[in-house]
């Protein structure tokens, strides 16, 4: 009876029947094959993406594990780039070289963060690498405080300035070998001090530290001073001395050819440019 049904369709509906099933079958085989052929490429595919991702996950790892080498500075020369890569902001590093222009300097971790205002988490990690002069980190010598019940004490005798040795300077709390260095070798230059004012040019004596070398030294002996003859040099000649320089020497020259000799203290004040704050010194290694 079933294969009887089959003829019970006309000859159209049996050629219908028959192609729909070719389709089918035609549809079945390109997905097959389609399938077959995708797959391989799409598991090569995956496999060079998870090869490359534990790469990148690998570089992040080394990325996260890397730490840049902090070496110890002074904090009061750290530059815009230092300061960045340390995390201080634009704001921050501002008010340090504010501070800095005023010829101030910080001596503590505690000093910085009240000028600059950085975090105490960024404090905690930058400040143990903060390096300071010596006499900075040097302790505070304690003195014990004695009543004087002699009437006849006599004070102790200073130094002279001008014959004072390295060791001599050393001695004085706040200096250091380089400090020592430099003060000898400006009154070399200047073939003595004139006056203890004289000390305050001297690159890196604050005034705590000069006081205390008030305490010890002064200008005793000013024998070994070479003055100069102030209206008989040359441009070349004037401009040697410490305390002139190529512009002001020049000046000088302009007005002895203009007005005539030099003849006191006062002239020097009418000199364009001379250094008026130095002057009460400088005129002792003057000669009119």
């Amino acid at each position: 009876m079933k294969n009887k049904s089959l003829y019970l369709y006309s000859f159209n509906q049996r050629k219908g029947i028959f192609l729909l099933l070719l389709v089918m079958i035609f549809t079945q085989a390109i997905y097959f094959f389609w399938s077959s052929n995708t797959t391989p490429q799409k598991d090569k595919e995956n496999h060079q993406w998870l090869a490359l991702q534990s790469h990148v996950d690998s570089l992040k790892q080394v990325k996260e594990e890397f730490k840049p080498t902090i070496y110890p500075f002074n904090p009061n020369f750290i530059s815009d780039v230092k300061g960045y890569r340390l995390g201080m902001s634009v704001e921050e590093l501002d008010r340090l070289f504010a501070f800095r222009k005023q010829n101030k300097y910080v001596n503590s971790a505690k000093e910085f963060q009240s000028v600059t205002g950085v975090s105490d988490s960024l404090l905690a990690v930058i400040s143990p690498y903060f390096k300071f002069p010596d006499w900075v980190n040097q302790p505070q010598k304690e003195y014990v405080k004695f009543e004087n019940k002699i009437s006849d004490v006599k004070p102790k005798t200073k130094i002279d300035i001008n014959l004072a040795t390295q060791e001599d300077l050393i001695k004085v709390y706040g200096i250091g070998p380089a400090l020592s260095e430099r003060i000898l070798k400006q009154r070399e230059v200047l073939g003595g001090f004139a006056s203890m004012e004289q000390l305050a040019f001297v690159w890196g004596l604050n005034p705590d530290v000069i006081e205390n070398v008030n305490k010890s030294f002064a200008v005793v002996s000013t024998s070994g001073i070479k003055k100069i003859k102030i209206n008989d040099l040359s441009i070349k000649e004037l401009s040697k001395f410490p305390y002139f320089n190529y512009t002001i020497a020049k000046e000088i020259v302009t007005y002895r050819s203009m007005k005539g000799d030099i003849q006191n203290i006062e002239d020097l004040t009418k000199i364009n440019g001379f250094p008026v704050e130095k002057l009460k010194f400088i005129a002792l290694y003057l000669e009119f």
